[in-house]
């Protein structure tokens, strides 16, 4: 891909979207600093990018943590010099975790502030650290990763939603406040992604309920998210920002 090459990338997560969109960014030159919880996960992603041709280091970060997100910054701009863009992929997306996501009556504050904590204020912090590097290099880009949860709605994981929606608004701050200054930002708007994690996870009776109810013919992959995300961090979506992008396979459709 057009637009990437020697691009400094700063990824808040990891996972197989993550991986997916670190083999594009490597392979147009870019490279990328990868903080997740889980340190292997991170270094799966980092490693990557270089066998796609890029460079990549990871860290272990927690994004809830103001601490951890600064270290995360730190750590691309002592090993590359700047910051290009950042890719916000983090979710409070354990079994256990999404469990605890019930509903607006049921469930208990602390999960309801676990997953603030990660996937709305942890997404603020990454934003608030990494935007002053990317004006300072000249401008650059923000994907940030929702849901189609945020269009249609769900009768369970309350938390999970409201944080998707709020990520929303911060995007779209994100590109009024600070496009005069060269900085977009965008949201990917996943569907049914058929990870490693939600292959294990995810029973094939409610896979082909989901995939009856789609207009495309398969379930996503990472790379169907990896090759948009890419694209929005490249110089080639100079001129996209402010949106929500719908990767699903049409399941949602909206002007």
């Amino acid at each position: 891909m057009e637009g990437l090459k020697d691009k400094v990338i700063v990824f808040a997560g990891a996972g197989g979207i993550a991986t997916a969109a670190a083999k594009y960014l490597g392979q147009g030159g870019a490279r990328v600093v990868v903080g997740d919880i889980l340190l292997a996960s991170a270094e799966c992603a980092a490693l990557t990018c270089g066998e796609a041709g890029g460079e990549g280091v990871a860290a272990v970060a927690d994004i809830s943590d103001e601490a951890q997100v600064k270290s995360l910054m730190e750590l691309a701009l002592s090993t590359y010099g700047r910051i290009d863009g950042l890719f916000n992929v983090a979710a409070n997306l354990s079994p256990a975790e999404v469990a605890r996501d019930t509903n607006v009556v049921d469930i208990e504050l602390d999960a309801w502030r676990r997953t603030l904590d990660v996937n709305l204020t942890g997404y603020l912090l990454t934003c608030k650290h990494a935007i002053p590097h990317i004006i300072a290099a000249g401008g650059g880009s923000v994907v940030n990763t929702i849901s189609a949860a945020v269009y249609g709605g769900m009768p369970v994981n309350v938390a999970y939603q409201a944080t998707k929606a709020g990520v929303g608004a911060l995007t779209r701050h994100i590109a009024r406040k600070y496009g005069k200054q060269r900085v977009r930002a965008n949201s990917v708007s996943p569907g049914l992604v058929l990870t490693e994690q939600l292959k294990r996870h995810l029973p094939q009776d409610t896979r082909d309920q989901v995939l009856l109810t789609t207009p495309s013919f398969r379930h996503g992959a990472p790379g169907d998210i990896g090759a948009m995300t890419a694209f929005l961090l490249s110089d080639l979506g100079e001129w996209v920002t402010g949106q929500a992008i719908c990767v699903d396979g049409g399941a949602t459709m909206r002007p």
